[in-house]
């Protein structure tokens, strides 16, 4: 019998993931902040759950995808760590939790030491790839943890995830999951600049785009977001406030080891701006609105 398993957290990267699951076959059983979204997948056979515990409850594994550290805390361990309604309360010893949010290495060691004095087992496995790699399947997942955990958790990841990548102990694919960030900050704030040099040299922006592809300047955001950048169309791939929140990992991780990240830096102002105009819940790809006309 599949391993019967708990999702919470139905975002552009969680439903997907959650449906994926359902497909293969795991017993699913979900739960999200506004209920609605748990509507779709129980259409699909998925079971609805009423709070983070009930979704736990009977799981062998336990899936979060939520969308900061906060989040991850109120929902694993309950507001100010009291449990109530919060999947610790559901959780039986031995079982595991995968947690594919995008969070801080300090606050994955948190959880984890938390959970292991009720046995209950983590990884962290945050993933790339955006919304087109959680539909197909195909994202690439970073994890820490232990290796044992992870052979458990093998089976559904590999639902989810093409590349499956044990980085090191808990806390390591969040670290993993920082540089990762650094460097779609560089290549989509590179596109965005680099288009918009093109559009005002009056040039045939995607002709110029296309033969660039097949050399050096090529890059997965050129490719797959260079030509909507054109069209001034951002559509979803990974929330460019989410991306903030990110950066603000990495920026805080290198200041702890004495680096600077000057380019990172950069694009992090560049989204405070756009964040303050209203465009924080677009695309990262929105950085091409920085260098809107009239704008700089």
């Amino acid at each position: 019998m599949a391993t019967p398993v708990g999702f919470i957290g139905l975002g552009a990267l969680g439903a997907p993931m959650a449906a994926n699951l359902l497909a293969q076959g795991f017993p699913l059983t979900v739960h999200n902040r506004h209920r609605d979204r748990e509507l779709p997948l129980a259409v699909a056979g998925a079971t609805r759950a009423a709070t983070p515990a009930a979704a736990a409850r009977g799981a062998a594994v336990l899936a979060l995808c939520l969308s900061d550290d906060a989040a991850v805390a109120a929902v694993l361990l309950g507001e100010g760590g009291d449990g109530d309604g919060a999947a610790v309360a559901g959780l039986a010893p031995g079982a595991l939790v995968v947690d594919f949010s995008t969070i801080a290495p300090q606050t994955s060691r948190a959880m984890a030491a938390a959970l292991a004095e009720r046995g209950v087992a983590y990884l962290d496995a945050p993933v790339t790839g955006g919304t087109e790699g959680a539909r197909a399947g195909t994202l690439s997942v970073l994890v820490g943890g232990a290796a044992a955990d992870l052979e458990r958790a093998r089976p559904l990841l590999e639902a989810v995830g093409r590349t499956i990548t044990a980085i090191g102990p808990v806390g390591a694919g969040q670290a993993a999951k920082a540089v990762n960030q650094v460097l779609v900050a560089g290549s989509y704030a590179a596109v965005a600049e680099a288009l918009a040099l093109g559009q005002r040299l009056g040039l045939p922006m995607e002709e110029v785009r296309q033969a660039l592809l097949g050399g050096a300047a090529g890059s997965w955001a050129l490719e797959h977001r260079g030509g909507a950048m054109l069209r001034g169309e951002f559509p979803l791939g990974f929330r460019l406030r989410l991306h903030r929140k990110d950066l603000a990992i990495a920026l805080e991780a290198a200041a702890a080891g004495g680096l600077g990240l000057p380019v990172a830096e950069l694009v992090a102002a560049m989204e405070d701006d756009l964040i303050a105009a209203g465009h924080g819940d677009e695309d990262v790809s929105a950085l091409a609105r920085w260098f809107s006309a009239g704008s700089r």
